[in-house]
């Protein structure tokens, strides 16, 4: 392998992402090492760890770690409106309030990816856009905006 064929980008993504995971995990045991507070960071920081080792043991077996893959990425004429519907979503938040701007940004994300089928657009984004915001408005310990579920 010739040394400009080299690409440390994935390597440092994933260790940066393992670095962070075991930073927040290490941190939040030493605030607190109670079963309430560890609840969730615990295993999901387990999960991402598992992950990280996963993906750099599989690019280590084929030797695709450090190589920079000859492929094309998706153009940007069609990640610039994804980006921009994001920055939409987020803005519209305070507005709309979350679980009526969750089930708008899934249905929109899903006309830009090329889903026509429009029962199934309609029903898979209202059922997991209210159900993402019923979740999250149970989960967190502040009030979430909402348009209409009971926040």
């Amino acid at each position: 392998m010739t040394a400009n064929k080299r690409d440390y980008g994935d390597l440092l993504v994933l260790m940066a992402l393992a670095g962070f995971t075991l930073w927040y995990l290490l941190d939040a045991i030493r605030v607190s090492s109670a079963i309430q507070n560890l609840l969730l960071i615990l295993p999901l920081s387990l999960v991402v760890l598992a992950i990280v080792a996963l993906e750099m043991g599989m690019r280590l077996k084929k030797g695709t770690l450090l190589v920079r893959e000859e492929r094309e990425g998706e153009p940007l004429h069609r990640t610039l409106p994804v980006v921009g519907l994001f920055a939409a979503y987020v803005l519209s938040l305070e507005t709309l309030g979350f679980d009526v701007a969750t089930v708008l940004f899934i249905a929109a994300f899903l006309v830009l990816k090329g889903e026509r089928h429009w029962p199934l657009l309609g029903g898979y984004s209202l059922a997991f856009g209210f159900g993402v915001a019923f979740f999250f408005a149970q989960m967190l310990p502040y009030p979430m905006h909402m348009l209409i579920l009971p926040g």
